[in-house]
């Protein structure tokens, strides 16, 4: 009899060995890309090992993961499980359950395996959050080292336009005064007059988007500029049949910040909204204190935008708008006022429509 138990025992052990042997391998040699796979291959690896495999269904559920080896599952009383966790945090867990219950009982060893792979699973669940982390830092540092060599490329186009646009307006002006009577002339100079400044407008966002317009930095409340610029665009609100709503907790948000620029972030935020929103839908105005910082956040319920546009969007002259409805110059004025203000702004799509554009300013 205790040959049997031996024999019996050794057997479970080796199963359980076998088990985590396997569960190791597929952790290893698997696709990182395919989470549910990976869960499901453990799941039935672990429906395996137990005793009595054939009355045992095994379930994950992780975050947005629910993975088990029946989609029939029975949620018995007769369960043993353990906890996920994630940076000692914990995030989910695997259950095995008796489907049924003439007199099963689990092993010890059993729950041992149960949580040898829990822990296994919280393992690569951190691996694979450092690894997702990792390659989002390493996009938005090479975003901003192009940003940086867009800046001072268009610094130096600023530069070079500026005087002969000035010049061109000057004399354009000039002679619109000596052909006052001949209105063939005039309304040709009127045009000429017209495109320089223009132009001219595309030069100084250039500007700002290279941080070369001078700075009026002073303690500001943001609440009453946030209200001001909303009150200054409500006909466009109206006229675009798109509603708003200012989400602010506090009657005073303070930070050092300049005025003019700060009302523009705003403006060029909230137009972009507008115009990406359908009739009747909601542009949303979201400012609150965190710790040292202000952060003000301006979403939509648009279509959202694309990957290459979430990548792309701070660049001067990218647009997903047609030809002639925008410079592609507005986002990337607001990137370059946030990053003179040692700043930052993120934009990602919202969970069921539209984008979201998050500004971080130091107080």
């Amino acid at each position: 009899m205790n040959k049997n138990n031996t024999k019996f025992e050794l057997k479970e052990r080796i199963k359980e060995l076998s088990c985590l042997y396997e569960v190791s391998s597929i952790i290893v040699d698997s696709d990182k890309d395919d989470i549910s796979n990976i869960l499901l291959r453990i799941t039935k690896s672990l429906k395996k090992a137990f005793q009595q495999p054939e009355l045992i269904e095994v379930s994950i559920d992780f975050e947005d993961f629910q993975i088990s080896t029946n989609e029939k599952i029975q949620s018995t009383p007769l369960k043993i499980e353990s906890p996920i966790r994630t940076f000692n945090e914990e995030k989910g867990r695997i259950t095995a359950y008796f489907q049924e219950l003439a007199n099963p009982s689990f092993l010890k060893e059993e729950q041992d395996l149960l949580d040898n792979v829990a822990m296994k699973v919280g393992s690569l669940m951190e691996r694979i959050e450092i690894s997702k982390k990792e390659s989002s830092l390493r996009r938005q540092m090479e975003r901003a080292d192009r940003l940086v060599i867009l800046g001072e490329l268009t610094a130096g186009i600023a530069h070079e336009l500026n005087t002969p646009l000035a010049n061109i307006l000057g004399f354009a002006e000039l002679l619109e005064s000596r052909f006052e009577h001949d209105l063939v002339v005039k309304k040709d100079l009127e045009k000429i007059i017209q495109n320089t400044i223009f132009s001219r407008e595309v030069v100084k966002k250039l500007m700002f988007f290279a941080c070369e317009m001078p700075q009026e930095m002073k303690e500001v409340n943001l609440v009453p500029v946030i209200m001001d610029s909303i009150n200054l665009l409500d006909s466009s609100f109206r006229k675009n049949e798109v509603k708003y709503l200012v989400e602010i907790d506090q009657k005073e948000i303070w930070l050092r910040a300049d005025p003019i620029q700060l009302t523009q972030i705003i403006f060029n935020l909230c137009m972009n909204a507008i115009y990406f929103s359908q009739k009747g839908g909601l542009v949303r105005i979201n400012a609150k204190e965190v710790a040292n910082s202000v952060i003000l956040k301006i979403s939509d319920e648009g279509v959202g935008l694309s990957e290459e546009s979430l990548d792309k969007v701070f660049q001067p002259f990218y647009t997903t708008k047609p030809v002639g409805d925008g410079s592609g110059l507005g986002l990337s004025v607001v990137h370059g006022i946030v990053n003179s203000h040692q700043g930052t702004i993120q934009v990602e799509n919202n969970l069921d429509k539209g984008a979201c554009f998050t500004v971080t300013l130091p107080k």
